[in-house]
């Protein structure tokens, strides 16, 4: 029960932070910013189509390598242990450090001071100087001898941003000292629950570790009851006129003497004490349900059971990790993307941005619950009006903006999708000339378009 509900929350966990189908972010532009630098209100959709390029561009990246698979078993090591380190290497991807392989210093406010990790690497990767320390050391320790050091990363808070070095047995490795921005750190320490003061966070399962615990016990106290029930043991009575012998090698079928009462079977008539610890089983099982999002708990049992009821109860288990998802969204997501952008940029597969005028904004998580509300209220104001009329509502209601803000709330893309004002115009003349032409008749369109041609060799004659 613990891995269903451990699998199945990461799962979900995983497909909210980075979705496979939609950007999880989108870059903003200031719009005092977006006047100046165009002058004309018409560009901005020149612009968001750019942007929408590099937010393509920068998905296409992460897609590339094993950033999704990472992300995943961070997640599991969040939802288990509480706490995880993610590191974004120049090559792409995610690399992932439990929580045996580093330590983190938090300020009291929870800003990260410093970051130590702890690696295996092979000795052929070591830079010379150091490998020779290294052997030495080596010679030193015969029988101890190993092909594989231990690589620490140091990586610490300074005024002006991160200062980074590793070594190996004491030794500084050349070359492994650097610096990063504030914001450009791609070491990335998560943590699932936050506690004010604490260098570590806490994990979900610690907050249901009673119930794992209860229901593992009971659990076992069972089976190991059905294995013993589930043995056959014959008794017959003692100076009985039917013989063990006989009994025991008796094939199905066989005729042999004897006297069926004074044969019996051991039971186990304790069915009604396994039957209060089934009991108490289910209600855990349910309660853990809806803790990890299982869909088991989203159905209640009943014979009419609708679609309406399934998706509201899928929404408000949803709605309940909105803290979880606003903690990774300021942890994970908006670090992770600064720093893929920054990566990026250092390559020069995306354009400079302009700093603090455009920046990327987080569309999954709380916000894509806050649009499902807004979806759930505009349907909810549809439904109230419905009693009015549909001329009322043509009459009243400017029916492409509420189309278009029920595709922002599904998180569409609308443009192209739904008619501009000058679209429309240009199809209401069209079949306004269809009409007309279809009143005319055939005879009359003729009669038009010659008259057409004569005015057109008309204005071509020479003066």
């Amino acid at each position: 029960m613990g891995a269903r509900g451990v699998n199945n929350l990461a799962a979900k966990l995983s497909l909210a932070l980075l979705p496979p189908n939609a950007p999880f972010f989108r870059l903003a532009i200031d719009d005092f910013m977006l006047e100046k630098l165009t002058g004309q209100e018409g560009m901005r959709a020149d612009i968001e189509e750019a942007l929408d390029k590099i937010e393509r561009a920068v998905m296409t990246s992460i897609g590339a390598g094993n950033t999704r698979s990472a992300n995943f078993e961070g997640t599991k090591h969040l939802i288990v242990a509480g706490n995880v380190l993610l590191y974004v290497p120049p090559e792409g991807g995610l690399k992932v450090f439990r929580l045996d392989r580093y330590v983190v210093k938090r300020d009291p406010m929870g800003n990260i001071l410093e970051i130590i990790t702890k690696e295996n690497i092979s000795e052929m990767e070591l830079p010379e100087e150091v490998r020779r320390v290294v052997q030495k050391d080596n010679d030193k320790e015969a029988e101890g001898a190993d092909d594989t050091h231990e690589l620490y990363t140091r990586i610490t808070r300074t005024e002006d941003g991160w200062e980074i070095y590793q070594e190996v047995a004491g030794v500084t490795i050349p070359g492994s000292e650097g610096t990063y921005p504030v914001d450009k750190l791609p070491w990335l320490a998560l943590r699932f629950v936050q506690v004010d003061g604490e260098d570590y966070g806490r994990s979900y399962v610690e907050e249901y570790l009673g119930d794992l615990k209860t229901l593992e016990g009971l659990t076992k106290a069972i089976v190991q009851a059905s294995a013993a029930a589930a043995k056959v043991l014959f008794l017959v009575r003692p100076n009985s006129t039917t013989k063990i012998r006989a009994l025991s090698e008796s094939e199905s079928g066989d005729i042999k003497e004897g006297n069926a009462e004074d044969i019996t079977v051991l039971q186990m008539d304790k069915y009604a004490d396994f039957r209060v610890a089934y009991d108490v089983i289910q209600g855990l099982k349910e309660a853990l349900s809806y803790a990890f999002l299982l869909n088991s708990a989203i159905q209640r049992n009943g014979e009419r059971v609708t679609a309406e009821e399934i998706r509201y109860m899928a929404d408000e288990l949803e709605a309940a990790l909105g803290g979880i998802y606003s903690s990774l969204a300021v942890e994970f997501q908006m670090p992770f993307i600064n720093v893929v952008m920054s990566q990026m940029q250092s390559k020069g597969a995306l354009p400079k941005l302009p700093k603090n005028s455009i920046k990327p904004v987080i569309t999954t998580g709380v916000e894509a619950i806050g649009r499902g509300n807004d979806l759930t209220k505009l349907s909810g104001l549809l439904q109230d009006l419905q009693p009015l009329g549909p001329e009322v509502l043509q009459q009243e209601m400017n029916i492409g903006d509420y189309i278009k803000r029920c595709g922002a709330a599904r998180g569409i893309d609308m443009k192209g999708l739904v008619l501009s004002e000058e679209e429309k115009a240009a199809k209401a003349q069209q079949a306004q000339q269809m009409a007309m032409m279809q009143q005319l008749g055939p005879n009359a369109v003729n009669q038009f378009g010659a008259m057409a041609r004569q005015a057109m060799d008309g204005n071509q004659q020479p003066e």
